[in-house]
Formats: structure tokens, C-alpha cells, sequence
């Protein structure tokens, strides 16, 4: 009775004071119940494929123990009817013995009636307390059924470890990974690299050519992930220093200072009257005669890589072409593999290939602002760039986030993992794929590098699709670097890098309205494809 006025009590509360569903977190909830239901229809297809099986293998068990039983049946026959033959003999010789003893239990029972009396009431007594047990026992089981719910309830939630667990397993099952070996291919990468900075310093210690430092290695796959399973670029970068009797002075194009800053890297001859050099005979550019400089000593850069005295993209591009291709068959890698170079107008990119596998590597090349993390580069960040605009780069500081998270991440950390299922996602969206990274460096600087372990994977991929929700929505997706103030310390920035406002990835949503509309509507079909493919439905 007690159980039915507390049920109706709950009812009662259910109805007239229903809880609140928040909008904020309502459609995570259902993706995650829609993923136990999920679970739960595999789990059942699991099984009834496991009893069938076992259905399968009785049946087959029974065809091979039919005879057997057969044979055991005829000698339990035989066993029994020798048995019975025994007791017939044997039952003659008992029949005065069994009569005894029958008249004396007889005697027995009627000298024990007034005990049974009050051994009824003992009984009783006993049969009250076992009906209290059955009471408890009832007790019990709907506590342990309320128990069984709530921890459904929390599964759901996202309370129960087993179950995210589980359902990143599920995920990583369902989810189509890019086979590659992206460690070879740095690892191959870095030593070729090498091999060309050693001939490179050669070459070039005598001339007044830039001088080229070590390569590194910078963009997805140096930083532990690529968008594309084929066709992967090796990026390096390698900084340039001003030859001998030459500066480099980066200025900032005030020009085109919108969104995206530009510099011009302005050449300037220095004095070398001095001694030390003179040692060395060379004559000084600017207190030498001109015949007397054409006749005996090589062009000066500006005569050679330079427009305007500001330093050319395109002319260094053509100049790293030939130093490639000149220092080619002196390699190690030439005897065995092939050069192919490939055109481009602001780097230099080429593919080696030895008939099993290829490597396509971009050499980009740049002066970098004082002793910090951030470079003027080749690399356009627009359509049409001029050849003397160098583009600030932040590709170097970037690598070095994703190195020093991978230093802290456990050995099964997937952050890169989700990195590289949105990038692929995204393709042929007109959401980049700098802006997906953008916002999976903000989460990684947020959510511990603990939290992104195969029981966070549901939840860490609902962080990244709700922050580009936001970012969409709000038109506004702040750049990484520029003006963060929370960056690891063995990454350095210039001043005014560090002290600047963050500039907008989304500037053109904020500016177009067509293309905020467009933005949205990608981002309703990129959620069902993202659902269809966590719901393992693709």
C-alpha cells in the first residue's frame, strides 16, 4: 500500500511540475541518447547473433549424441531390470521387519500429540517472519531496479566511463581513418633537408646570395596530421639571412594592413671597409668604383633577387629552383629516387618517387622578425599578392604548440584525431581548413590534454562542432596566435604580436550577409553528415 501512494505521489510530481529542458545543452543530450540507442540495437544484434550460433552448434552437438544416448538408454534398461530382479528376491526376507517398525512409529505419534500444539504456534510465528522477508526481498529489488535506471540515466549523461568508453570505441570503428605513415615521411623529409643545408652552405659561403639556414618543418604533416589521405605535402621553411655587405629591414605595408599583414623585406648595402673583411678581398659596395666592382667582384643582391630594392618572391622562387636542381645528383637520395620539380611562383615544390613510394615537398623561405617565432614568408595568404609582399607567417609558432602538446598528451591522446575527421569533413565546404584548426589550438589550450582520450571522443567532437556553431553564428573566429596571452613559453612573439587584437578568421561573414547565409546552411548539412557518421548510419 505504501509502494502505490508513493508511486502516485511521484506521478503526480511528474505531471505538475515537469523538469526544464535547456536549449543550450538539448540537442547534445539527444545525439547522446540517440548514441546509447545506438548501442544498445547493436548490443541486441550482438546477441541474437550469438544465440543463433549456439542454436546452431546444439543442433550439430545432437546430431553426434543421438547414437551415443541410444546406447547409454539400452544399458540404464538392462541396469534397472537387474535391479528389480534383486529387490523382488530381497522383499520376502523385509516384509516382517517393515510391519514392525510401521506399529511402533504408530505408538510413537499418538504419545507426541500435545506437542504438536504448541509447535503450531512456533510455526506460525516462523511463517509471519518469512512473509516479512518476501517484503524485504520485494524492497530491495525495486531499490536495485532504481539503482540499474540511474546508472542508465548517467550512461546517457555522460556520467558512466564504461559507456563513453564504449562509445568511442564504436566511433573510432566506424570512423574511416587515413592510413599513412606521416612519421616516415617527415623523418625522410628532415634528412633530405639536411643533405641540401649542408651543400647549400658550400655554395653559397663566398657569395652574396641569402644565406640559408637549417630547415623546418611546419603545416599538418610535421604537425602530426593531414586533411588528405593521398597526396600529402612535406612543408619546410627555411629562414634567409642577408649576405655579406647586406641587411634585411621588414616593413610593414601599411598599404594593404587589413587583414592580413604583408611586409616588404627592403635590401640595404653596408660598409665593409673594415679590415677583417678587406682580409678576405672583398671590395665594398659602397666605397668601391662601379667598373672597378663589375670587373672583380660578383653583383650585389639588389642586382640580382631584388625589385626595387625590396627582395622578390618570384626572383628567390627561380633561384631556389636552381640551387634544387644543381645540387640534385650530389645526394645520396639521386641514386636511388627520382627528382620531379613542379611549378610554383612563390616556393619551391618538387616530388621524389623510387617506383614504390612517393614524398611531394614545398620549400618555403622567409626573414624572420628578430629572434622570435614569426617569419615574413613566400606563402600568399591571398589570391593576388605582389612579388615584393612577404606575408607574416605563423606556421613556425604553430608547429611548436602542436609539439609541445604532444610533450603532455598521453600515448593515446586523439586530439589529432579529431583534427583530422573535421578537416575531412569540411572538404568541399567553404569552411577552411586553417579555421578548423584555429579551433581545435583554442580547445587544446582550454580542455586538459588528459581530456582527450578515447572515453572523451564523443564529447571532445561535440566541442569542436558546437564551437563552430558559435563562431558561425557570432561571425567571429579569433586568429590563435595573434594576441594570446596564454601561450607556452618556448614560444616567442614579437611585441606587437603579443600586444595586438586578434584578428577575425570570419571577417567576411561579419562583412557579406550572403556569405553568413551560405555559412549557416553548410554548417545544417555538415551536422547531418556529422550525426549520420557518429550514428554510424553513413
Amino acid at each position: 500500500m505504501k509502494g502505490a501512494v508513493l508511486l502516485f505521489v511521484l506521478l503526480e510530481s511528474l505531471i505538475h511540475y515537469p523538469q526544464r529542458v535547456g536549449d543550450a545543452w538539448d540537442e547534445e543530450t539527444r545525439l547522446r541518447m540517440e548514441v546509447r540507442a545506438k548501442q544498445l540495437e547493436w548490443e541486441r544484434i550482438q546477441l541474437e547473433q550469438e544465440v543463433e550460433q549456439l542454436s546452431l552448434q546444439q543442433v550439430q552437438l545432437m546430431g553426434v549424441l543421438q547414437p551415443l544416448a541410444l546406447a547409454v538408454l539400452v544399458v540404464l534398461v538392462l541396469l534397472l531390470w537387474l535391479m528389480g530382479c534383486k529387490r523382488s528376491l530381497r522383499r520376502a526376507e523385509y516384509e516382517g521387519e517393515y510391519n514392525a517398525a510401521n506399529e511402533e512409529e504408530i505408538r510413537n505419534e499418538d504419545a507426541n500429540g500435545e506437542g504438536d500444539v504448541g509447535n503450531e504456534e512456533e510455526g506460525d510465528a516462523n511463517r509471519e517472519e518469512d512473509n516479512n522477508d518476501d517484503g524485504n526481498v520485494q524492497e530491495d529489488g525495486n531499490v536495485a531496479a532504481y539503482a540499474e535506471n540511474n546508472d542508465v540515466a548517467l550512461a546517457v549523461y555522460g556520467g558512466d566511463n564504461n559507456f563513453d568508453d564504449n562509445v568511442g570505441r564504436i566511433l573510432m570503428e566506424h570512423i574511416q581513418w587515413p592510413v599513412q605513415d606521416l612519421q616516415r615521411g617527415c623523418d625522410w623529409t628532415t634528412n633530405l633537408m639536411d643533405d641540401y643545408a649542408f651543400y647549400f652552405g658550400h655554395v653559397l659561403s663566398n657569395s652574396f646570395y641569402p644565406g640559408l639556414q637549417r630547415a623546418i618543418g611546419v603545416g599538418s604533416a610535421f604537425e602530426g596530421w593531414s586533411p588528405r589521405e593521398q597526396d600529402v605535402v612535406y612543408q619546410v621553411f627555411i629562414p634567409m639571412t642577408p649576405p655579406r655587405g647586406h641587411s634585411f629591414h621588414l616593413e610593414l605595408d601599411s598599404a594593404e594592413q587589413r587583414h592580413v599583414r604583408n611586409f616588404r623585406v627592403r635590401v640595404q648595402l653596408e660598409c665593409t671597409c673594415r679590415e677583417e673583411q678587406q682580409a678576405e678581398n672583398m671590395l665594398c659596395f659602397l666605397h668601391h668604383p662601379e667598373e672597378e666592382l663589375r670587373s672583380n667582384q660578383d653583383p650585389s643582391l639588389l642586382h640580382t633577387l631584388c625589385t626595387d630594392s625590396y627582395l622578390d618572391v618570384q626572383k628567390t622562387a627561380r633561384w631556389f629552383y636552381q640551387l634544387v636542381r644543381a645540387i640534385w645528383p650530389a645526394l645520396p637520395q639521386s641514386h636511388n629516387w627520382h627528382l620531379k620539380l613542379l611549378p610554383s611562383r612563390r616556393s619551391c615544390q618538387f616530388q621524389v618517387s623510387n617506383g614504390r613510394e612517393s614524398f611531394r615537398i614545398e620549400m618555403l623561405f622567409g626573414v624572420r622578425r628578430g629572434d622570435s617565432d614569426i617569419f615574413v614568408s613566400s606563402q600568399p595568404r591571398e589570391a593576388h599578392t605582389q612579388s615584393t609582399a612577404w606575408p607574416e607567417t605563423y606556421a613556425v609558432a604553430e608547429m611548436k604548440f602542436f609539439k609541445h602538446i604532444a610533450k603532455q598528451a598521453p600515448h593515446d591522446s586523439l586530439h589529432l584525431k579529431c583534427l583530422q575527421f573535421f578537416t575531412r569533413l569540411l572538404l568541399g565546404f567553404s569552411f577552411s581548413t586553417y579555421s578548423m584548426k584555429t579551433i581545435v589550438m583554442h580547445l587544446l589550450n582550454v580542455v586538459p590534454v588528459s581530456q582527450w582520450r578515447r572515453r572523451d571522443l564523443l564529447q571532445r567532437l561535440l566541442n569542436i562542432s558546437k564551437s563552430l556553431r558559435v563562431c558561425v553564428q557570432a561571425k567571429r573566429l579569433d586568429h590563435f596566435i595573434v594576441g594570446n596571452q596564454r601561450l607556452p613559453q618556448d614560444i616567442r612573439l614579437p611585441p606587437d604580436v603579443q600586444r595586438a587584437q586578434p584578428y577575425n578568421l570570419f571577417h567576411h561573414l561579419a562583412e557579406e550577409p550572403s556569405a553568413h547565409t551560405q555559412a549557416i546552411n553548410e554548417y545544417l548539412v555538415l551536422q547531418k553528415w556529422f550525426k549520420r557518421i557518429i550514428l554510424g548510419e553513413q
